[in-house]
Parts: structure tokens; C-alpha cells; sequence
């Protein structure tokens, strides 16, 4: 089995993508420093795939630390990297931190494997895009200037990457652009586990809905959108982790050279009140909610075309918005019930 390399493997995204993995034939290997995941997600994982992945728990900044778990592991066919810093409001408060961590993890990783004929995927985000011009947004689509810090970190990594290429480098590369990961596997054992307030919309539904919180903030109804809220383009994770196999699938074709870029969505757009009665209407269970003011910064509405996905990357979105909700759902009573 081809052995693959996963750092930030036990986060939201990553613990699924080793799932996939395994269910595609693969070895995973984690990296994780734990400073936004749970240990116990390892042997959750565990349980999903019946065999107890190799795990390393190491701050990806420890350049000696990253060589040598390079020499511990020499024979990894790909890297999937994950682990970064990834809380827009927080980059804005601490834009220092953020660099360090995301910059010097992925240039320590990509140094300690120079050399040798590595597959990497770069977890990206359609943050480079900002409030396109244009929508459905394409990979060609101008990226503009970052609206904060952890999308400036995106959009230089990609420059970096693509520079590491054009230089010579033994690497293929494939920078994925997510949109909005959601929801959980089916099993429910394992799904977005925010440490602290949740970043994102769909926790806050989960957690609004089991009573951990009191309500629901809507940020704006007076967008130019149908129903006034923002929209975004939201993708099953499963979906998504499904995606990193199929770049290392891609990258395995002997007629793949150097870098390429793919946007990884629906290629549909859903407001944050579609989100909520998606939720409602899939659970039964009524949310409270109120509309509040709207967010700076914030981008009105975004969703991405995905033709290149699906024709050059062979793979595309199979769940809905309502499979999305279900297992999201899932998992929020399941942990609310056996706690982590």
C-alpha cells in the first residue's frame, strides 16, 4: 500500500480524508500537533476502519522535529497537509501567529521530503478569490487581495508552491479550493469538533439545536442576495475528503507534470437562512434565531464552478444539502452523549 502522509490528520477535514484513504487502498500516516483537534478522534477513526493508523504528534515549526519524523517515515509516496492555522477573526487579531505556523509547517514539510518523487496536496481555500467579479467562480478567475491574514497565507502558499515547481522541484503538486465543508461521516463518529466558540455556521446550528447555546445569529439580511443573507457554496465532507484521493489518483498518471489547481464545491450557492430551514426541515427540530448586523469583511456571496473538477480531476459532489444536515446533526447528539 502506498504510504501517505497526513498532517493535520485528526482536524474536521483530515480525519475523513485518512478514512477515504484507507477505504481507497492507501496507508495514512498523522501528523498532528493537537493544538485544534482531540487524540481520542484516533481511535474514533479507529473504529471506522478497523486498523489503528501509524500517529505522530508533532508542531509541524519543529524544523528537526519534521526531518526527523522524514527519516522515521522515508518511504511516503504523498503528502496531504492540512495542518494550519485556519480562524479568519483570529488571524486579523494575531496576523504574526498565523504566518509563522502556516508558512515555516509547509516549508519545513516540503524541505525534509526534497528530493524525492513525492504526490502533495495543498489544502487551500476559496478565501484567494475574495468577492469575485465573476460567479461561478473558475480557477482562472483573478485572485485578489487577501480580506485577512489566514487567506493571505493561502494565497502565498500557493505562489510558493507554484514557484517550487517552476524551479525543478521532484514534486507534484495540486492545490484543492475548498468552499464550505460541512456536516459528518455516516457512522457519526467522528465530524466538526470545534475547540471553543465554533468558527463556522453549521456547529452554531448543531450546537443551537441541542440547547448548548441560546440562539442562532444570522450576521445581515440586507445583501443583495434573494432572502438578504450571504451566500456560500457548501460541500459534505465527505465529499471533500473523497477529493484528496482523486488528486492523488491524478498526480499517479504518468501524463501529470509540475502543478494545477482545483476548486472543490457543489458549483451551488445556498444563503445562511436556506441553511437553517435545510436544517429545520431535515431534523424537525426549530431553530431560534436572530437577525443581527452584519459582519465586516464578510463576502456576499460565493460559489464556485467546478467543471474543472469534475473533468480534469474526474470527481464531483454527490451530497446534498440535506445529507449535510443529517449527519451534522448525527455527530452533535452523538458527542453531546459521549463526550470527548
Amino acid at each position: 500500500m502506498k504510504k501517505i502522509l497526513v498532517t493535520g490528520g485528526l482536524g474536521f477535514i483530515g480525519s475523513h480524508t485518512v478514512v477515504e484513504l484507507v477505504n481507497a487502498g492507501y496507508d495514512p500516516v498523522i501528523v498532528d500537533d493537537l493544538s485544534n483537534s482531540n487524540v481520542k478522534i484516533l481511535d474514533q477513526i479507529t473504529k471506522i476502519i478497523g486498523v489503528k493508523p501509524a500517529f505522530y504528534q508533532l508542531d509541524l515549526c519543529d524544523e528537526a522535529g519534521v526531518y526527523s519524523l522524514a527519516k522515521d517515515e522515508p518511504n511516503v509516496e504523498g503528502i496531504i497537509h492540512f495542518a494550519a492555522f485556519k480562524a479568519v477573526g483570529e488571524s486579523v487579531q494575531f496576523p504574526l501567529k498565523y504566518y509563522r505556523n502556516n508558512f515555516y509547517s509547509l516549508i519545513n514539510l516540503l524541505n525534509a521530503y526534497a528530493g524525492k518523487p513525492v504526490n502533495f496536496v495543498f489544502s487551500s481555500s476559496c478565501t484567494v478569490y475574495g468577492q469575485p467579479e465573476n460567479l461561478p467562480v473558475t480557477e482562472d478567475e483573478p485572485v485578489k487581495p487577501a480580506q485577512s491574514p489566514y487567506g493571505n497565507t493561502k494565497q502565498i502558499a500557493e505562489e510558493m508552491l507554484r514557484d517550487l515547481i517552476a524551479s525543478g522541484s521532484n514534486y507534484k503538486i495540486t492545490s484543492l479550493r475548498y468552499f464550505n465543508p460541512v456536516g459528518a461521516h455516516e457512522s457519526a463518529l467522528i465530524g466538526e469538533l470545534p475547540i471553543g466558540v465554533p468558527q463556522n455556521l453549521v456547529p452554531f446550528i448543531t450546537q443551537t439545536a441541542i440547547g448548548k447555546r441560546e440562539k442562532l445569529t444570522v450576521f445581515g439580511d440586507t445583501y443583495n442576495t434573494p432572502d438578504g443573507s450571504c451566500i456560500r457554496d457548501y460541500i459534505h465532507v465527505v465529499d471533500l475528503a473523497k477529493a484528496h484521493v482523486a488528486a492523488l489518483k491524478l498526480m499517479e498518471k504518468e501524463g501529470f507534470k509540475g502543478y494545477d489547481v482545483f476548486n472543490l464545491g457543489t458549483g451551488k450557492g445556498n444563503s445562511v437562512l436556506e441553511v437553517i430551514h435545510a436544517f429545520e426541515a431535515t431534523t424537525g427540530v426549530k431553530l431560534p434565531y436572530v437577525i443581527g448586523p452584519a459582519r465586516p469583511g464578510d463576502v456576499e456571496q460565493v460559489w464556485g464552478d467546478v467543471t474543472k473538477s469534475a473533468e480534469v480531476l474526474g470527481w464531483k459532489a454527490e451530497l446534498g444539502l440535506p445529507e449535510m444536515m443529517s449527519s451534522a446533526w448525527a455527530w452533535e447528539q452523538y458527542i453531546n452523549q459521549n463526550p470527548l
